[in-house]
């Protein structure tokens, strides 16, 4: 990065001529077909060609970039010239996992993300919520975003939310992580949920619902036992979806991202998206997958296609993969991740979530039908049987070029390392998440096999192996901030120390998983990078992220964010 101040000399010299950044903002209405941005610090996210001092853009593309000399060439006479005083210009950032139409329900809803962090704070929260209806569904109020520790205090919630004010008020509470919740006694008796109920299941069903030591129902759901709530809360409504997705859009942009995979397009999100599409609204390169099962691969990626075919001709949006969940999440007391080896205070392991036959089944017919394979692995045990059937695809096809993808890969085996470059499998891994705190510690490590917990969040032993990591945040499972998610990787810091130092990130690594990488993951080649042709997706920052203290670098601002060249957002 030193070598940024010669290269400035000459800008420096001609700075007079241009106008100033606070003089250019007048290009965010009205904007003219071409501009010149220069005097900035640009990072292209090429590896071969990663810094620029000038960039060129005609209407929505990128024209040229490199040297002020060189640029000035291929523009016009009239073209506009801003100036960036220093500032960095990088090309748009890429969220590779997030949930963007569910975090925007989040925006418009109670989602208590950031705002409860202890129970201590819950029933004022509650409180409100249901008093401003903002977290009325239908007569059943639901809240978002709960810490995971809660679901230890079972008891503490009952007494708070199934009595009093609350005895025949329906209530939900749903964890951070997408995958928990917790239902009152009023719902749990108005969903089947009974003593009665759970005597006829098998002990593993019963494993996704919580007990208390009467083995009558505590209220904690996980993943399957949730299935009996969902019918219970009414739709959204196209009005609904319509609000998520502006927030959506207009959350993403703030923080400077500009294209994104949705990886659980049900039919609400893809409404969500041709809502915005129909209304010229829905600008940013967005890939969006719908969920499999791999039980019967024919039908499955027969309907697939047909959701494809409906889609077809909504602008920017592209159905081009599969999601596929191979387990659940690993915390305490849910336990549903498919580990190596069985939870040691229970003796079970968490299900694997497809027949690995009928997985490789899956993979080997999409991959020929050139469908992107995007699956959620926690555990050691399921990032392996991920991998097989993904090898199985390669095997039987040959490397058709389609970036298959794992995501979360909480816990992986040392020997699975080199086979995310061996195979070409992308690690969209949401690194926000590697720090010391009690979901890493307290609630996990008591109860795994110590060399299953010692490889957690190995992003840069699959970096050193030659593996790909793109950058994913799992939106609205936690913050999309870039800065953040980038502070944790490189740092692996939190409340109790430093979660393994030597899986900690480069800085320069991780901002290329944001970029190209993360175009890599959705297959698409017109972002990604600030390269001649490409789409003018930019975003400017306040500071220069790529020398400074990861401190400093965490606290950085989005100045402006572009989308083909029309700037969507402008911090006051």
């Amino acid at each position: 990065m030193r070598g940024f101040s010669q290269r400035y000399l000459l800008i420096f010299s001609l700075a007079p001529l241009f106008l100033t950044l606070t003089d250019s903002l007048l290009w965010a209405q009205g904007a003219p077909t071409e501009r010149i941005f220069f005097r900035g610090k640009i990072f292209t996210g090429d590896p071969q060609s990663p810094y620029a001092e000038a960039v060129v853009i005609r209407g929505e593309k990128i024209v040229a970039v490199g040297s002020l000399p060189e640029v000035v060439k291929s523009a016009s006479a009239d073209a506009e010239h801003i100036d960036l005083e220093g500032k960095s210009l990088f090309p748009g950032f890429i969220d590779s996992h997030s949930h963007s139409i569910d975090g925007g329900l989040g925006l418009i809803s109670a989602d208590a993300s950031e705002k409860v962090t202890s129970l201590n704070e819950l029933p004022l929260f509650v409180q409100d919520a249901k008093k401003t209806g903002k977290g009325m569904r239908g007569d059943i109020l639901e809240i978002l975003g709960l810490p995971l520790e809660f679901w230890s205090h079972c008891d503490v919630l009952n007494a708070e939310f199934s009595t009093r004010a609350y005895e025949k008020q329906s209530v939900l509470l749903r964890g951070m992580d997408g995958h928990t919740a917790w239902a009152n006694r009023a719902l749990l008796q108005r969903a089947g949920i009974t003593v009665d109920f759970l005597k006829k299941l098998s002990a593993g069903e019963r494993s996704y619902y919580g007990v208390d030591k009467d083995m009558q129902p505590n209220g904690f759901l996980v993943d399957a036992g949730t299935e009996k709530i969902e019918p219970l809360l009414p739709q959204r409504t196209p009005d609904e979806l319509l609000a998520a997705g502006r927030a959506a859009l207009q959350y993403n942009y703030s923080l400077g991202i500009t294209a994104w995979l949705d990886p659980l397009a049900t039919d609400y999100v893809l409404r969500a998206y041709k809502l915005l599409a129909d209304r010229g609204e829905l600008t940013s390169q967005v890939v969006a997958f719908p969920q499999v099962f791999a039980k019967d691969p024919v039908a499955e990626l027969a309907a697939v296609q047909r959701t494809r075919e409906a889609y077809k001709n909504v602008p920017n949006l592209h159905v081009t993969g599969i999601k596929v969940f191979a387990d659940g999440v690993v915390e305490y007391p849910s336990q549903t991740a498919h580990l190596s080896e069985p939870y040691k205070n229970t003796g079970r392991n968490g299900d694997l979530l497809f027949d690995p036959t009928k997985f490789a089944e899956l993979c080997v017919a999409a991959d020929k039908q050139g469908l992107i394979i995007h699956v959620h692995a926690i555990g050691d045990g399921a990032v392996k049987e991920s991998l097989d059937g993904i090898a199985a695809a390669r095997k039987a096809n040959g490397d058709s070029g389609l970036p298959h993808t794992l995501t979360h890969e909480q816990f992986v085996q040392p020997e699975d390392f080199p086979r995310f470059r061996e195979l070409g499998v992308v690690s969209a891994l949401q690194l926000f998440w590697a720090d010391a705190s009690p979901d890493t510690i307290e609630i996990v490590k008591p109860y795994l096999d110590p060399e299953i917990y010692r490889w957690q969040y190995p992003a840069r032993s699959i970096l050193d192996n030659g593996g790909v990591i793109s950058g994913a945040s799992d939106w609205p499972v936690s913050s999309a901030n870039v800065f953040w998610a980038i502070y944790q990787a490189e740092t692996r810091k939190g409340p109790e120390g430093v979660l393994d130092p030597s899986q900690a990130m480069p800085r320069e690594a991780m901002f290329y998983a944001y970029t190209r990488n993360s175009a890599r993951a959705m297959n698409l080649d017109s972002i990604g990078t600030i390269a001649a042709g490409k789409r003018a997706d930019l975003v400017l920052l306040d500071r220069d992220v790529l020398t400074i203290s990861p401190d400093e670098m965490r606290d950085a601002k989005v100045l402006w964010t572009m989308v083909a060249g029309k700037t969507v957002y402008q911090a006051k």
